[in-house]
């Protein structure tokens, strides 16, 4: 297909479609989005790259000029919540969005829809997934759709479960469906088929089942998912244990809520792998790679830089200082964020946590990071020995205190690596953005990625005392930038 083609995708702000329209740009596709808000694209470093549409699969009049001039389309929406209309819903919503497809002469639909054989007792979540399929071949515009079991990926709702019960369970209450065989398949790997189609006509009218290169059950992959963080894990067999119960277990041992946890671990019953090579066929410069290799990658993604910005970045741009403090589980990250409204121009907020730590010490409770220092030194970690390389400049590189500067962006952003002694990995981010009237937005987050049971009980133990100086921080550093009557300089000429 032409890289000229005008590509619809729905979902965008979705784990699938998110991830899929950055791909779709630099392949050198002219994209469009349609979205219920297009608020929610904030933050996202490609929003202004791609035509932005709103539009509710439910009113289809709202539909029509978001497909007008579009060759191909994405249909990546589906509900999964524990409720007795959401596969009506998923019907209808299908329908609406293929009916203006049609009227649109939209080319191809490309849907990517769940594993399981159709001739099976599949949970009402996974019939509903296939049915939506036919719904929008129904419509009469040709429709490629892929099958897939557990997508391995940071983000993924699936993967997810598997993370949080894996890292904070040493011992794991199995039920039946952890032995229920599986074959995952990589995000990596998945994004490529469904771009790949893009470029091969043989695979519209198709429905291809892909999956990676390993069938496991879900407590192998629990059992090799430990095996790559290093951690040690049983498996105890309860068989009694029902789907209802398994979501309430779900519920409070992951952030995964029990309304989306009983119809994902309703459908865990059924054995979802690839049962033919259609897929080999029309993509065979494809290689699947195992199960150990997605976790791998997913893994890599517990860095603060690479988290997922936009739903917390367009709290601070669009609602200003309506929500002060905010903390949230995501992708395997702690997020605890705070941010406040400065009465100075961004240059003096950038330059007063510039200066932070050294000589000059923390903005509040500084003997309480000096305690932490000592703590840390006894354990066998850095301590507070480093101070810093210089007392108002720092860059990329730079020891600062028990911290390591992991990112600069003159007048905008510091980012802080711990190199302390932590159960996980840590980082502290100050960033500033111009607000109304001369006015600053000061933005303070703090990330954890904990590991194994240990990491999370850390953080919730210190949550009290963490919460206390990072709230004292961040109104100390409003202060200071408020009082500060020196000249502002940037980080761009470094002595």
């Amino acid at each position: 297909m032409n890289n000229n083609a005008k590509i619809l995708v729905t979902g965008a702000t979705g784990y699938i479609g998110g991830r899929l329209v950055p791909k779709l740009l630099e392949a050198g596709y002219s994209v469009r989005v349609l979205v219920r808000d297009a608020r929610r694209l904030e933050g996202r470093n490609w929003a202004k790259q791609v035509e932005i549409y709103e539009g509710d699969m439910f009113k289809p009049a709202s539909l029509d000029k978001a497909v007008q001039g579009v060759d191909v389309a994405y249909y990546l929406v589906h509900s999964m919540m524990d409720s007795d209309d959401f596969h009506n819903s998923d019907i209808i919503a299908a329908k609406n969005f293929g009916a203006a497809a049609k009227s649109a002469n939209v080319k191809r639909i490309i849907y990517l829809g769940g594993l399981g054989k159709p001739n099976a007792d599949l949970s009402v979540h996974l019939r509903s997934r296939q049915e939506t399929g036919l719904a929008l071949s129904q419509s009469g515009v040709s429709v490629t759709e892929f099958r897939a079991a557990i997508i391995v990926g940071s983000g993924s709702v699936s993967f997810e479960m598997i993370r949080y019960l894996t890292e904070r369970l040493p011992a794991m209450i199995c039920p039946r469906w952890v032995y229920t065989r599986v074959q995952p398949i990589g995000i990596r790997n998945l994004l490529e088929y469904i771009i790949a189609a893009l470029e091969t006509p043989k695979s519209a009218d198709q429905v291809i089942e892909i999956g990676g290169a390993d069938v496991l059950t879900y407590g192998e992959m629990m059992l090799q998912y430990a095996e790559v963080r290093g951690l040690k894990r049983l498996l105890i067999p309860i068989p009694v244990l029902s789907p209802r119960l398994s979501s309430h277990w779900v519920h409070w041992m992951t952030p995964i809520p029990k309304e989306i946890a009983k119809p994902l671990i309703d459908g865990l019953r059924n054995e979802v792998i690839v049962t033919n090579d259609l897929a080999q066929q029309l993509f065979p410069q494809i290689k699947p790679f195992d199960y150990r290799t997605a976790v791998g990658r997913a893994l890599n993604r517990l860095d603060a830089s690479h988290i997922e910005t936009s739903w917390t970045d367009s709290l601070a741009s669009s609602n200003g200082n309506s929500q002060n403090v905010l903390v949230a589980n995501h992708e395997g990250m702690i997020i605890e964020r705070r941010q406040t409204i400065v009465k100075s121009t961004r240059d003096e907020v950038f330059n007063q946590f510039m200066k932070i730590g050294g000589d000059q010490g923390w903005p509040y409770m500084n003997w309480a990071w000096h305690a932490r220092g000592i703590i840390d030194r006894l354990i066998g970690g850095v301590g507070f020995r480093r101070g810093r390389r210089h007392p108002a400049y720092l860059r990329i590189g730079d020891a600062l205190d028990f911290w390591r500067v992991e990112a600069v962006e003159p007048d905008h952003l510091l980012r802080l690596r711990a190199e302390m002694i932590v159960p996980g990995q840590a980082w502290l981010q100050f960033n500033v953005k111009p607000s109304t009237g001369g006015q600053s937005l000061l933005v303070q987050t703090a990330y954890f990625a904990p590991k194994g049971l240990f990491g999370f009980l850390y953080w919730y133990i210190l949550y009290p005392i963490h919460s206390l100086i990072f709230s004292g921080m961040i109104r100390k550093l409003k202060e200071q930038s408020e009082n500060c009557n020196q000249i502002p300089f940037t980080n761009q000429a470094l002595p």
